[in-house]
């Protein structure tokens, strides 16, 4: 009876370490818009938040994220990729950090530190079709290792 609860009490401690995916978060459900995320990043999830799905449609809107680096921040870098029906529709780059323009607080950070980040962001959407979007998220720095990395599923019923 003991070795059967020493192999319950070890496969319930391990079990989460040998899920290969984090769970779904819920960004946001009001009326007909839900915003739902994943970390595609197998070591690592973070914490996203926003104020609520109506504010999205406004001109600007706070968001909140939170993370442990695994990777030192000099240059980092933003790609996303917007899907529809699982073909890409448009994809975008930009650099958020260059080590002689920190243009936010988390440029320049270390591995291990914590950053929290929360602020305005304006996505210039004054209306969101009806359908269901894949939103691809990448940050990335230097030497091409994910800082952080997220799959949106956008649903406006």
């Amino acid at each position: 009876m003991k070795m059967l609860n020493a192999a319950i009490l070890i496969l319930v401690l391990f079990y989460p370490s040998l899920s290969t995916e984090w769970p779904t978060h819920t960004v946001c459900k009001e009326n007909n818009l839900e915003i739902y995320y994943k970390s595609c990043d197998p070591v690592q999830d973070f914490a996203l938040s926003i104020d609520g799905c109506s504010k999205i449609l406004t001109n600007t809107f706070t968001i909140r994220a939170a993370m442990v680096l695994r990777h030192n921040i000099k240059v980092l870098s933003l790609d996303v990729n917007l899907g529809i029906n699982g073909k890409s529709l448009l994809v975008y780059s930009q650099k958020l950090c260059e080590p002689n323009n920190r243009r936010f607080i988390f440029c320049g950070k270390k591995k291990g530190e914590h950053i929290y980040y929360e602020g305005p962001v304006t996505l210039g959407i004054h209306e969101i079709p009806q359908g269901e979007y894949t939103v691809s998220v990448n940050l990335h720095n230097e030497d091409h290792l994910t800082v952080a990395c997220a799959n949106f599923t956008i649903r406006n019923k």
